[in-house]
């Protein structure tokens, strides 16, 4: 969709209807992923690509009739290879593209989300899939804000929730919810796509520790980087398959690297001459969480020493060492478990106490 988005915001704001097809599932070896998208607009005009070529032929048709008709179509095409003029993707894989209008009184936020993406702006859509709520109606969130609709209240404040989850992630895929919002239901599916890159999670310091927080932060979608000025420890290998490993001064690397406030650093050097550098410019910048390991001895150590270094009390409040929640853990994998239960805990405000000890709702309610 990004890539195409400029074609689409044209016709958008000469106010002309198109059709858009998406691919909001994907099985196997399907050559495009979910978030792939196609238009038809006047004129016939073609932008963009669900499949590479196998089925773009029926979903153009499927897209013009959507552009004309209004009519929310939901198609999925798989392997096809005995009739060689059958409509079907030929790589054994399958996919579901959702084929909706869009048009000025049908998306009146579709504008604003085209200008958040074409700034940098993180924004998700939500588009309704199937169910009893109407196919295609979509729902544009954002950190602090929503438009659009899917049908009901209870359904649109469940969905705005978990889409600024999703946001916080950069993650798109398909979600089931009731009705009217009820997440032990599957009645109703909405395809969520967030526009917005994965966060970044640095790593410092390739010691065991660190590979246990890669992984899990690997896990939890963040794109991971690990960084250690010492060739010997900071090797690919160590690591899980993906994530990028630097050999270079942590400082150093910062200094050179772009952070936002979704960034997570873990600062695991546990050794002055590494931590106090990188903890002194991580400090100064825009980050989500900061955490560096270390006993409490050497935590006020750190702290004296950063503070002779000019930090002042509100840039040193932001430090979170030692680095974790107590869970009592002892290896290098449950250590991990507890750097990220801080990390999601600070980004949505937890506690940390067991949900057993604590009462009302364990997702508040967002504000309408």
């Amino acid at each position: 969709m990004r890539d195409i988005l400029a074609a689409l915001d044209r016709w958008y704001a000469a106010r002309l209807p198109f059709g858009l097809a998406t691919v909001v599932e994907v099985s196997r070896s399907a050559p495009r992923g979910p978030g792939a998208a196609m238009a038809v607009g006047p004129d016939g005009e073609v932008v963009g690509s669900v499949s590479g070529g196998c089925v773009e032929g029926a979903v153009f048709e499927l897209a013009q009739e959507a552009a004309e008709s209004g009519t929310a179509r939901l198609e999925t095409f798989g392997y096809s290879d005995e009739d060689a003029f059958a409509v079907g993707l030929t790589c054994g894989g399958e996919i579901t593209v959702l084929v909706r209008q869009v048009t000025w009184a049908r998306d009146p936020a579709f504008g604003a989300v085209a200008a958040s993406v074409a700034a940098g702006e993180p924004v998700t859509v939500a588009t309704v899939v199937d169910g009893p709520a109407p196919r295609g109606a979509t729902l544009a969130v954002w950190s602090r804000t929503a438009a659009g609709g899917l049908g009901t209240r209870g359904l649109d404040a469940a969905v705005a929730a978990d889409a600024r989850g999703e946001l916080a992630l950069g993650a798109t895929g398909l979600r089931h919810y009731g009705p009217h919002g009820e997440r032990r239901e599957d009645t109703v599916t909405v395809f969520v796509q967030s526009f917005a890159p994965p966060p970044r999670m640095l790593v410092f310091g390739a010691i065991d520790h660190a590979a246990a927080v890669a992984r899990i932060g690997d896990f939890l979608g963040y794109r991971v980087t690990v960084c250690d000025a010492r060739p010997v420890f900071a090797t690919p290998r160590r690591f899980p398959e993906g994530v990028e490993v630097v050999v270079d001064w942590p400082h150093r690397y910062l200094r050179g690297t772009p952070t936002d406030a979704r960034t997570v650093i873990c600062v695991l050097t546990h050794d002055p001459k590494f931590d106090v550098p990188v903890l002194r410019e991580a400090l100064r910048r825009p980050a989500a969480y900061i955490g560096a390991m270390g006993s409490r001895r050497t935590h006020d150590d750190r702290l004296r020493r950063l503070a002779e270094s000019g930090l002042s009390d509100a840039e040193l409040a932001r430090l979170r060492s030692p680095i974790g929640l107590d869970l009592g853990a002892r290896t290098p994998q449950e250590v991990a478990v507890s750097v990220a239960a801080e990390i999601v805990a600070l980004r949505w405000g937890g506690t940390g106490a067991p949900l057993s000890r604590t009462s009302g709702a364990i997702h508040p309610r967002e504000a309408d």
